[in-house]
């Protein structure tokens, strides 16, 4: 009898212990600084708050691209360290492989609403794109220029020519090679930007002069021929970063004048 009522306290015990392991939230997310993630959509969100003595009402925040499984990454750790010690929360939504497409745009719009409308953030955020990022966030700067309050960069992407090139590209635009070519004039970011360069976004990039992955001529430096065309030049800042490529150099991730940037106009946006 005894062995019995042992048996059975060890099953009840497991049973418990297995409970109270399923009621035990997932971590939807791997984040490099405190925050919460959680899903928008059925997708990957995230977002990495201030201290509760620097948080406002509204919330001035960051919306931050590419997020993917391992972004933002312990590179950006300094530089989003100094958004959160200025009172500016980091958020974002994992699109998967999008480049900019109309789909990774709907989810955009879904994460922007409840960031805004549930969660406490600013109407207007300022955009920061890294690497393929740059498509993800100035896609949607196209399409909304008076929504955000700045855009910054680095090394990003606006021509899907250049990365991930057109064949890559198709498959997320749910289009052929040849069709997308042929329709570059209304998914192309690149093609896009007189719109937020004519609203007079504020933009400030830093990229390699000697980037292979991500040319700066067709990339960032036609951005800011598009605000000259516009005569909007002075809205803009592209720092060259001599002698860099698409690489790990400190100076992309701890650049005082792109950090100063979004700090300044994350708060702009939240009516600071």
């Amino acid at each position: 009898m005894r062995h019995l009522c042992y048996l059975f306290c060890i099953a009840f015990i497991g049973t418990c212990t297995l409970t109270l392991e399923a009621q035990e939230p997932k971590e939807v997310k791997k984040l490099v600084l405190p925050g919460e993630s959680f899903l928008v959509e059925n997708r990957p969100a995230f977002i990495m708050w201030p201290a509760d003595s620097l948080r406002k009402s509204p919330q001035p925040w960051v919306f931050y691209a590419p997020t993917l499984a391992g972004y933002p990454d312990e590179h950006e750790k300094w530089m989003h360290q100094q958004f959160l010690a200025a009172g500016v929360a980091v958020a974002g939504i994992d699109v998967g492989e999008a480049y900019g497409s109309p789909a990774s745009r709907k989810l955009f719009e879904s994460f922007f609403e409840q960031m805004t409308q549930s969660r406490g953030l600013a109407k207007k955020p300022c955009l920061l794109g890294r690497s393929r990022g740059g498509l993800w966030v100035s896609a949607w700067a196209c399409d909304h220029p008076d929504r955000f309050t700045g855009l910054a960069g680095i090394y990003p992407v606006f021509d899907f020519r250049t990365y991930p090139g057109l064949e890559k590209a198709a498959v997320a635009y749910e289009m052929s090679p040849t069709e997308l070519e042929s329709k570059l004039a209304q998914n192309n970011p690149i093609s896009k930007v007189a719109a937020i360069a004519k609203a007079k976004l504020p933009v400030y990039i830093i990229h390699g002069d000697e980037d292979k992955v991500v040319p700066l001529k067709e990339n960032s430096q036609t951005l800011l021929d598009a605000y000259k065309s516009a005569g909007t030049q002075n809205h803009m800042t592209l720092e060259v970063a001599k002698g860099q490529g698409h690489n790990f150099w400190e100076g992309f991730f701890r650049c005082q004048g792109l950090v100063d940037f979004v700090i300044a106009r994350a708060k702009a946006g939240a009516g600071e």
